[in-house]
Formats: structure tokens, C-alpha cells, sequence
């Protein structure tokens, strides 16, 4: 039994202390980091809401009539990062988007959906293809939004890694955050 607790703290990141006087272990407390304070924990955007994904920083960004309001780290499609060309490259696309739609997701946590292909993502689209740079019964592609991750999957923004299918995908808790203070019709900017 000793070894399971002793085990399991260890694994937890903890320590145990012997007390010899009554022969058992003791877990002292420990001091936990919390993430980088933001305005959200104590007051709601102030007017208008704008968000700025920057994909070379694996970061979503909200700003709002004051200025900037909080960060939060995002993973993505493919490790290229590039910008979305078709359907079923795997890849976010950049622009200027909105939100279009709000809803639980029995996914992922919370899903946010996006304007994707707005007019300028059609041009680019059609230049890709008028140019052969895509083949000539590719489709733009759609469903793309801002969610949460697998339930226990957090992890997976902890390590950069990018597994969507061209979405930005952030911490459920994170995800829930967002989605309690952000209106649809949110202009969603996403650059490399």
C-alpha cells in the first residue's frame, strides 16, 4: 500500500514525508502555478470583441475596446502551418473570418464555427486552381471553427502538437472560458 501512495504522489509531481512517530507517510502541501493572469477573471470584455490568432506563436489572442484582454495557446492542422488550400489538406486557413454559429460539442467541449470560405478564401481558391497548384476537382472545403480537445486531451496544446483538421483547437477549460464571453459575429483574424 506504502509503495501505491508513494507511486502515485511521485507521478502526481508530489513528495511524502515519514512520520516515525506514528509510522505513516504524509503528503506536505504543495504550491501550484496558475496560468498567466488576464483581465477574465475579473471583469468582461469591455465593448467589442476581436480576436487575433497568430500561428507561428501557437496563440489566441482577445482584444477588446480597452485593449488587450487575454492569450491563450492553440494548436492547429498540420505541423507546415500553412495556409488552407482544399478540402482535406488539413491545414487552417488565414483571413478574416467571423463566427458564424455557437454550440456544445460532444467532442470537443465547446465549437465556435467560422465564416470559412469567405469571398477572399474562394479567389485564392480558384487562383490555386486556375493555376494547377490544386487539382481541378478540389473543393474549398468548410467546417471550420475554434473548439476544445478529446475529453483528457489537453495535453495535446500543452505539446504544440497540431492534429485538427484545419481548425484551432485550444484547453477545454480554456475553450469554455472563450466561448462564455465571445459573441457570435466575433471578428476571428488568423496570420502566420
Amino acid at each position: 500500500m506504502k509503495t501505491a501512495i508513494l507511486l502515485s504522489c511521485l507521478l502526481a509531481g508530489s513528495t511524502l514525508l515519514h512520520d516515525n512517530s506514528v509510522g505513516s507517510f504524509t503528503t506536505p502541501s504543495v504550491s501550484v502555478k496558475s496560468k498567466p493572469v488576464s483581465r477574465v477573471a475579473s471583469a468582461l470584455p469591455v465593448g467589442t470583441v476581436r480576436i487575433v490568432v497568430d500561428k507561428s506563436n501557437y496563440e489566441l489572442q482577445v482584444y477588446d475596446d480597452k485593449g488587450w484582454y487575454a492569450t491563450y495557446p492553440v494548436v492547429f492542422g498540420t505541423n507546415t502551418l500553412a495556409d488552407k488550400c482544399m478540402e482535406g489538406d488539413r491545414c487552417t486557413p488565414e483571413g478574416t473570418f467571423r463566427i458564424v454559429n455557437k454550440r456544445p460539442h460532444e467532442k470537443w467541449n465547446r465549437y465556435m464555427g467560422l465564416d470559412y470560405p469567405t469571398a477572399a478564401s474562394i479567389a485564392r481558391f480558384n487562383d490555386l486552381k486556375r493555376r494547377g497548384a490544386i487539382p481541378k476537382n478540389a473543393t474549398p472545403g468548410g467546417g471550420v471553427g475554434i473548439h476544445g480537445t478529446w475529453p483528457h486531451d489537453d495535453y495535446m496544446i500543452d505539446r504544440y502538437s497540431n492534429w485538427t483538421n484545419g481548425c484551432i483547437s485550444m484547453k477545454n477549460s480554456d475553450m469554455t472560458e472563450l466561448y462564455s464571453y465571445v459573441p457570435t459575429g466575433t471578428v476571428v483574424v488568423i496570420k502566420r
